[in-house]
């Protein structure tokens, strides 16, 4: 095992490093950053991946297929409420309205099972595994989704919203943390964007059942699509056991072998146990993880915070957790039917039939945010969707700020949907690649727990404080974020470091500098003039 702190190898390890998989150590963090971008591409050469439809790349689609599914519990979930919530015969049985603090109370429990899911999400994966975090997360879920469905009362209702939050956070915890570990880093971007934007194919699920539900006229209007949450789940509970575990928390264990199997038999062209592709991603996991790291020690948060550059992480998940929630992006998600009714669509299936619409467009824009998150580059992806909110949601603003003309009514109705289409462009991708990059291998599981807490914090401001807002301000929340979203801007251009092209070992060294962003912005400018450089 290599000495993370004097940087020594044992000779078995050392044979195991090829001449072009050599990673340069004691010298400038800057150097051997791009060093380390000349050594991937070296081995990119000789081996240069999987092909798209081999029958490797096919196993890796498939797994990230079932890990997505993790994802997709949320977006139904979120989708499912925020369609009941507009169903008389919902209302009708339970008593309640679709606005107000008593929304608050039935979205918000979801939230607080969320928040309780952290402190497992932060262990079990760690202690047991990606795979059997996912699984236990989603086995939760199911009981919730079981409970809610043949609720009888509020309070059976809320205790079954309360175990689906604690699952579904608890599994999309882990699906993170995973399939970052075992992309290529050359394609992580494209899945972990693929990952993300499954939350909208859980939305287009339910938001097409409800069309139809929503005409029953019996309590299988809403109870019908509560049941069908189940599927997701059901999908990864399934099949995860057969999918390969990360390689890196393996060789956190200490099964180094296994660990490199895994590696061969998903990264390189055909399965060469000796590529240099592999044996440069092994090197830098036996440079960069302890198998008595902190991830052994559950309890241990303080990894976060220790130093400056971990800090420095710790603010960019925070960024993500926050804005991630808190850029409109709530407004629409789950109240869209109120939104829509507040607009002057008041027949019922138009509005889940619009609803369901809302599904499509959002996943097509999450889909090519994440098909050129790795070209385009994650700054630009967000500056690029928060500046088009900022404009979307002035005009939605000025459209709907009186009534009575249908033409008005309809442009606003319009620019809501462009409100998730710019949104999943570049946050949707995001959510679920930055943080996961950023977090050194030792917190990782810790660190998206945390991220778990923060945006869950973060959406209490949609689920508490949106109903009692859109009640009292009606049109006016739209400036709200208009205003909000000017200032993610600004934190974003400041601060946001570029980790476009970076292993995610490569991480330590950016966030080590003295300024992340400045430095991040120097490896991406050199890289470039390389690439020009060996054009020419």
């Amino acid at each position: 095992m290599a000495d993370k702190r004097s940087g020594s190898h044992s000779p078995i390890e050392k044979e195991q490093v090829s001449e072009h998989a050599e990673i340069p150590r004691q010298q400038d963090p800057h150097r051997a950053a791009l060093e380390r971008h000349t050594a991937l591409k070296a081995a990119l050469e000789i081996d240069p991946g999987v092909t798209r439809f081999s029958p490797r790349a096919i196993q890796m689609y498939l797994i990230t297929l079932i890990v997505s599914c993790c994802s997709g519990d949320s977006g139904f979930d979120a989708t499912v409420m925020g369609g009941i919530n507009g169903m008389a015969q919902y209302h009708n049985y339970f008593g309640t309205s679709s606005v107000g603090s008593g929304v608050s109370l039935i979205f918000g429990i979801f939230t607080v099972g969320a928040v309780c899911g952290s402190i497992p999400a932060a262990y079990l994966p760690d202690k047991f595994g990606r795979r059997f975090s996912m699984f236990l997360g989603n086995t939760i879920l199911i009981a919730g989704a079981l409970l809610t469905a043949n609720a009888k009362t509020m309070n059976m209702f809320l205790g079954g919203r309360f175990l689906t939050g604690l699952g579904s956070f608890f599994a999309n915890t882990a699906a993170r943390g995973y399939l970052a570990e075992m992309s290529p880093p050359h394609m992580r971007g494209a899945y972990m964007g693929f990952l993300n934007s499954f939350y909208y194919v859980g939305q287009m699920a339910a938001t097409g059942m409800m069309v139809s539900t929503g005409t029953f006229q019996s309590e299988l209007s809403w109870r019908l699509p509560l049941y069908i949450q189940i599927v997701p789940a059901a999908v990864n509970v399934l099949f995860i056991f057969f999918c390969p575990e990360s390689p890196r928390w393996l060789y956190s264990i200490g099964k180094t072998e296994q660990a490199r199997k895994i590696l061969a038999n998903l990264h390189s062209c055909n399965g060469d146990y000796n590529s240099p592709l592999v044996k440069l991603e092994m090197e830098e996991i036996t440079e960069k993880i302890e198998v008595d790291g902190a991830d052994k020690r559950w309890w241990d948060f303080r990894p976060l915070f220790a130093t400056r550059a971990d800090r420095y992480r710790a603010y960019m998940v925070i960024l993500i957790g926050t804005f991630g929630q808190l850029s409109g992006n709530g407004l629409v998600t789950y109240f869209l039917p109120v939104l829509l009714k507040n607009a002057g669509i008041l027949e019922q299936k138009k509005v889940l039939t619009l609803n369901f619409i809302n599904s499509v467009t959002s996943y097509v824009g999450a889909l090519t945010g994440s098909a050129i998150v790795d070209s385009y580059g994650r700054r630009k992806n967000l500056l690029t969707a928060t500046s088009m909110l900022v404009v979307i949601l002035s005009i939605i603003a000025g459209l709907l700020s009186s009534t009575g003309n249908p033409a008005r009514t309809n442009a606003g109705i319009g620019f809501i949907f462009l409100v998730m289409v710019a949104f999943s462009f570049g946050w949707t991708p995001m959510q679920a690649l930055y943080p996961a990059e950023v977090l050194s291998y030792e917190v990782r599981a810790k660190g998206l727990s945390f991220l778990g807490i923060v945006s869950q914090i973060a959406s209490l401001i949609n689920t508490f404080g949106l109903p009692v807002a859109l009640q009292k301000l009606g049109w006016k929340v739209y400036l709200i974020f208009v205003f909000w979203d000017f200032f993610e801007i600004i934190i974003i251009y400041f601060f946001v470091v570029e980790t476009k092209g970076l292993t995610l070992e490569e991480m330590n060294e950016v966030f080590e500098a003295e300024n992340p962003r400045a430095y991040a912005d120097e490896i991406q400018k050199e890289r470039k003039n390389r690439v020009v450089e060996t054009i020419a």
